[in-house]
C-alpha cells in the first residue's frame, strides 16, 4: 500500500495497463480451452462482463452521446473479430495481427488530439513491430487466412475503440463497455440457445474470461487509459501478445515459432528503453521550469 500511495498519477496509470494486458493475455488459453463455438463464447463472457459494468454505472447507464456509440461498435466489432479469429487460426496469429493497433493509433493521435508526433514513438513501434515480426515469424504462413484477417480487422477496431474511448469523457468510458457487452452478447444469443450446458470447470473458464479477463482488465485498462497517452498505453498493453502465446502453450500445447523469444525481448527491451527516455526527458523539462 505504501508503494501504491507513492506513484504519480501517470505511474498509477501506466501500472494499471500492465496488469490490464497481463489479465488479457489470459484469453488466448480460455478461448481454445472451450469446447464450445467462438459466439457462444462470446455471450457468456460478455453476458458476464455486462453484470459487472452494470453495477458498476448503475446510475448513469442511459446517459449515451454520439460518441459512446461510437465506441460501443468499435468493442463490439473488436471482441467478436478477435475471439473468432482465435478459434479459426492459432493464438499468435490472432493476438499478432491485433496488436497492429499502436500503427493506427500512432497515425490518427496527433490528427485527433493535435499532439506532436515524437521521433520516439516512431522508433518503438518500429522496433516493436519488427520484434512481433521475429516473435511470430514461423507461425503466420500457419492458420485459416479468414482468422487471419478477422485478426487485422480486431486491430483496427482496438485502435478505433482506444481513440473513442480518449475522446470520451471519462465518466462515459465503462458506460460503453457496458452497452459494448450487451450489444456482443446479442450478437451470441442464438448461439448460446443451441449450445449445451457447460460444466463445472467449463463455468469455472467462462466466469474468469467474464470477471476478471474482459471485467477487471478493462476496469483497470480504462483507469490507466485516463492518466496516460492513448499510444503510449497501446504500446504498454503490447505485453499482452508477448504472455498469450505463452499461456496458450502452458495450458493448450500450441507452440510459438523458436523466434518467439528473441522477438519477445526485442519488444521488452524496446518498451523499457523507451520508457527510460520519455521520463528523462519529463525530468529535463522540470527542472529547466525551475
Amino acid at each position: 500500500m505504501t508503494f501504491l500511495k507513492r506513484l504519480s498519477s501517470h505511474q498509477a496509470g501506466i501500472l494499471a495497463v500492465v496488469v490490464a494486458a497481463i489479465l488479457w493475455s489470459t484469453g488466448g488459453l480460455f478461448i481454445k480451452l472451450l469446447p464450445f463455438d467462438p459466439f457462444t463464447i462470446l455471450f457468456y463472457r460478455s453476458a458476464i462482463a455486462a453484470v459487472l459494468f452494470g453495477y458498476i454505472c448503475r446510475r448513469k447507464l442511459f446517459d449515451i452521446n454520439r460518441k459512446m456509440v461510437i465506441a460501443v461498435l468499435f468493442y463490439t466489432a473488436l471482441l467478436v473479430s478477435f475471439v473468432v479469429a482465435t478459434k479459426l487460426t492459432t493464438a499468435a496469429n490472432a493476438i499478432f495481427l491485433q496488436y497492429t493497433a499502436p500503427i493506427y493509433v500512432l497515425l490518427m493521435e496527433p490528427l485527433l488530439f493535435r499532439l506532436k508526433l515524437e521521433r520516439i514513438n516512431v522508433l518503438t513501434i518500429l522496433v516493436c513491430i519488427a520484434g512481433m515480426l521475429l516473435f511470430f515469424v514461423g507461425d503466420l504462413q500457419v492458420g485459416n487466412m479468414g482468422g487471419n484477417l478477422l485478426a487485422l480487422l480486431s486491430g483496427i477496431c482496438l485502435a478505433g475503440f482506444m481513440l473513442t474511448q480518449r475522446i470520451n469523457h471519462p465518466d462515459k468510458q465503462e458506460v460503453s463497455i457496458f452497452w459494448g457487452n450487451i450489444l456482443v452478447a446479442l450478437v451470441g444469443l442464438p448461439w448460446f440457445l443451441e449450445s449445451a450446458t457447460p460444466t463445472l470447470p467449463q463455468w469455472g473458464m467462462i466466469a474468469f474470461l467474464g470477471l476478471v479477463q474482459i471485467g477487471f482488465g478493462y476496469l483497470l485498462f480504462t483507469y490507466g487509459l485516463k492518466r496516460t497517452l492513448a499510444v503510449e498505453s497501446a504500446l504498454i498493453a503490447m505485453l499482452e501478445p508477448i504472455l498469450n502465446p505463452v499461456w496458450v502453450f502452458i495450458g493448450y500445447g500450441e507452440r510459438p515459432a523458436n523466434l518467439a523469444i528473441l522477438g519477445g525481448l526485442v519488444i521488452i527491451a524496446m518498451l523499457v528503453i523507451r520508457t527510460i527516455v520519455t521520463e528523462r526527458a519529463k525530468l529535463r523539462r522540470k527542472q529547466a521550469a525551475f
